[in-house]
């Protein structure tokens, strides 16, 4: 069908489609055949522009004139993460890439815009032909070459680096967690650093550190605060152990990934990591940063004595600490007038859901709580976000 959005008829299609403003899928499919589309060219087009829509947060002005699939844009890296990578990978001197299960296209676009030549290959026919129409898209035929190719049969030797982005999910079963469940799998993908050592692995947040090749950096990568993805960057284009990224902006922390933070009482602030600086083992880093301490040497939660600015956590001003007690909490709450209720927690086996059902909130004032371990005993910490 992306085929058929590309013709002459296509172009019309999604022309008409972009113009329905109409959130009924029936009254757009409606308004469509009026003007004499096909049904089956109307729903897709329809389709094609709702996933327009939704990708401009992922790839900005270029979502107006890519095409998508839904699971193909969810799994895609986004623009400024794909951006970001290019850049590092032309300041390593990198002119030619092997992209090994590019989907949509998103690394294989950033990388040309950056200068390099990329041959991109995907096993699943309709995706590389997506990938194809976004490259042409884009105006990037002369940089990128898109085949419908299986991974493991790509000579990787004769580029300068690599790319790898092994899918991790299954049809019918969702997400794959277990690595060797990967495709390509993981003895393929991990071997790739010793066949071309400036490879790059895209992997799920979630992938043990333990998987890391001997040398290489991990990077884990949040955007806006979400954690999106681990990088592992091998041989030469590895610069430190481990690396937390914090995108838009520039805000990086690096380390060994191995220290342990200093462990004293609580302060007068609580610091809640960004994800990426916890999945990353950076949270001693962090703490260092911050001149702060844990309370609990298992809790990713750092107290200082002084407030401090910084992009790596969220801060709460701490105003009462206690031993859980539904009943004195709630009373606490409603003797503050507290009807709204941020909830956070680690190391807490209450469910924050349950427990605001629980507290029968009401009241115009505002406040964080977080439900943690300080040495070892349940506690909660109070205050203002």
């Amino acid at each position: 069908m992306t085929a058929f959005l590309r013709t002459p008829e296509g172009v019309t299609a999604l022309a008409l489609a972009s113009e329905i403003t109409s959130g009924d899928p029936l009254a757009a499919a409606s308004a469509m055949r009026a003007r004499g589309v096909p049904p089956e060219l109307a729903a897709a087009a329809l389709t094609q522009v709702d996933l327009r829509r939704r990708a401009a947060s992922k790839f900005g002005a270029d979502a107006a004139s890519m095409f998508f699939t839904r699971a193909g844009l969810e799994q895609a890296t986004r623009a400024v993460v794909a951006n970001r990578r290019a850049a590092r990978l032309v300041a390593a001197g990198v002119t030619t890439l092997a992209d090994l299960g590019c989907g949509l296209g998103s690394e294989a676009i950033a990388a040309a815009r950056a200068g390099i030549e990329v041959y991109a290959v995907d096993s699943d026919p309709a995706t590389a032909e997506i990938a194809a129409a976004n490259v042409t898209a884009l105006g990037l035929d002369h940089r990128v070459t898109v085949r419908c190719e299986d991974a493991t049969a790509v000579r990787v030797e004769d580029f300068d680096a690599v790319f790898a982005d092994p899918a991790r999910r299954r049809a019918g079963r969702g997400r794959v967690f277990d690595p060797n469940s990967y495709s390509p799998p993981w003895d393929f993908v991990a071997g790739l650093a010793e066949r071309v050592p400036r490879t790059v692995l895209k992997l799920a947040p979630g992938i043990d550190h333990a998987l890391l090749p001997p040398g290489a950096e991990g990077e884990w990568v949040s955007v806006d605060g979400d954690l999106v993805e681990a990088a592992f960057w091998c041989g030469p284009l590895a610069e430190v152990p481990r690396r937390a990224t914090l995108l838009p902006g520039a805000a990086q922390l690096t380390g060994s990934g191995d220290r342990k933070a200093l462990v004293g009482g609580v302060g007068a602030y609580l610091y809640d990591p960004g994800p990426a600086v916890v999945r990353s083992h950076l949270v001693a880093e962090f703490a260092e940063t911050v001149d702060g301490r844990l309370a609990d040497p298992d809790i990713a939660y750092v107290y200082t004595d002084e407030p401090h600015v910084t992009p790596y956590g969220k801060r709460v001003e701490i105003t009462d600490v206690l031993g859980f007690s539904l009943k004195r909490l709630r009373a606490l709450l409603r003797e503050r007038g507290v009807g709204r209720l941020e909830i956070r927690k680690r190391g807490s086996a209450l469910e924050p859901d349950q427990l605001r059902r629980d507290l029968k909130l009401s009241g115009p004032e505002a406040a964080s709580l977080v439900l943690t371990r300080v040495a070892g005993a349940p506690t909660v910490i109070l205050g203002r976000p």
